[in-house]
């Protein structure tokens, strides 16, 4: 299915995207692989500063991410701008809370020794709707860096603009 945006007001085709190919999808997938190999070995406090980064990212283009949305979705510019506000909130709280919630945890079992360790597993792919193109990914994206693991997401055909926009504020993001 070809990615267009389409202004719901007015039905007017604003853009067409064409779909990647095989080939193209095969060589997304091995550069995620390769940024795994590196990105894993990131620190906290480094996969921290990139989401800051971006954080602080979102919140300084707000009015252009909120205007996409309301472009390709036909939500009111307020809400828009809400969104975006609200996955900036996010992105920054995993940026800064992430350390803790996966520091190895020390049990108590009746017998023996036991700890909880988290450890990245890998790429992962998300498959997103398109009711709320960046408070989705955020909540996808954030976490799931922060752990370690690198993210593939196959965004929703009506927001492709919303989409590329997000991928633009984090730094290694695969653009066609």
């Amino acid at each position: 299915m070809a990615y267009e945006s389409i202004n719901p007001y007015t039905t007017e085709r604003v853009k067409k995207f064409a779909e990647h190919t095989d080939a193209e999808v095969e060589i997304a997938i091995a550069k995620a692989q390769a940024c795994f190999t590196t990105w894993k070995k990131t620190t906290f406090a480094e996969r921290s500063a990139i989401l800051s980064k971006a954080a602080h990212l979102l919140r300084r283009h707000t009015d252009k991410l909120a205007h996409l949305i309301t472009l390709e979705m036909g939500k009111l510019i307020a809400d828009s701008r809400g969104e975006v506000a609200l996955s900036a909130d996010i992105v920054d709280y995993f940026a800064q809370h992430a350390e803790a919630f996966l520091a190895p945890e020390t049990l108590s079992p009746h017998s023996g020794e036991a700890t909880i360790e988290s450890c990245p597993i890998g790429v992962l792919l998300g498959i997103e709707p398109w009711n709320f193109p960046y408070y989705q990914l955020a909540r996808f994206v954030a976490p799931n860096l922060m752990a370690g693991n690198v993210v593939m997401v196959k965004h929703a055909p009506s927001v492709p603009q919303c989409a590329l926009a997000f991928v633009a504020i984090f730094p290694g993001g695969w653009r066609p």
